[in-house]
């Protein structure tokens, strides 16, 4: 059944739970995380990454989930991800996205605070009062649509040295200006870097857990924790106590689908051109990274 994410967020803390979000780049992978969802009995969130969203078919995309959503057996919502363009943002929510992250993190904090209230306005003026809010303070590391990071200067240099995205630098939160930020945006979940990133990690995940209990004494909404892949399941399960209601998975789900593909493709391909198959793989792959997410965070 599709839930209003505060909702499907707020009831999770309430059982000392958190709520994975996933990626989902296609309609495969999105079956199979609700496919996971109902086997455990726990409500999940589907993600669509702003890139998708800004294409025709992304929408089409959203507006599926949507009904997958409406159909499924346990409470699932969806969002827009890491939203910054208006436009993408309004048609995202035409197409059946009921909550969004609007992410000003990269911005001066007084611009991120301006974009938040100019999107909620927006969608008030379009009717759409209903929809969820996120908002994210502090910058993460890395690109959430990919393993590794780039930059305009170093991409190539990056790629060659084989740096990950945890050597570019990311500014934690700023707890004191939790309680501002929250009052001046009407944000409804707040996502916060504590050390996370996004992409593959270098070396050990070291999360701030000093830094985000901080933060958790300073606001009453639930927190989210993007680029939560590649952090260890018994670091995974503090962060229910720390009032971290929704956590972000994207690329373990993506590399452990490709890397199923690139075996398996071949075998197929002899196999009479064996597409069903294939995509039975698919599937088993991310539904088992998915039921490994939602057991870790209902612990």
């Amino acid at each position: 059944m599709r839930t209003q994410l505060d909702t499907l967020v707020s009831a999770a803390l309430q059982q000392g739970s958190a709520v994975p979000a996933f990626t989902c780049y296609d309609f495969t992978t999105a079956l199979a995380v609700v496919a996971a969802a109902e086997e455990s009995g726990r409500g999940a969130i589907l993600l669509v990454a702003p890139k998708t969203a800004a294409t025709p078919n992304g929408l089409r995309l959203i507006a599926a989930l949507r009904g997958l959503a409406d159909a499924a057996g346990v409470p699932v919502a969806v969002q827009l991800d890491h939203a910054t363009d208006p436009q993408v943002i309004a048609d995202a929510v035409s197409a059946g996205a009921d909550s969004v992250l609007v992410d000003g993190s990269a911005l001066a904090y007084e611009d991120n605070i301006a974009l938040v209230r100019g999107v909620r306005a927006a969608l008030e003026a379009q009717g759409r009062a209903d929809v969820v809010i996120e908002a994210e303070l502090g910058g993460l590391a890395g690109d959430e649509d990919r393993a590794f990071g780039t930059d305009a200067a170093g991409d190539a240099a990056g790629h060659a040295a084989g740096k990950s995205v945890s050597d570019q630098p990311a500014g934690l939160t700023d707890s004191a200006q939790v309680e501002d930020f929250v009052a001046r945006t009407g944000a409804q979940l707040l996502a916060v870097a504590v050390g996370n990133v996004h992409g593959k990690y270098k070396g050990e995940p070291r999360l701030r857990w000093d830094v985000l209990q901080d933060i958790a004494v300073r606001t009453r909404i639930p927190l989210v924790l993007h680029g939560a892949s590649g952090i260890p399941a018994e670091e995974l399960v503090k962060a229910a106590a720390m009032n971290v209601g929704k956590v972000n998975f994207n690329t373990e789900l993506r590399t452990g689908v490709l890397a199923v593909l690139e075996e398996q493709t071949a075998a197929h391909r002899a196999d009479g051109e064996n597409l069903q198959a294939l995509l039975r793989h698919w599937d088993s792959s991310a539904r088992t990274f998915a039921a490994a997410a939602l057991a870790t965070l209902s612990r």
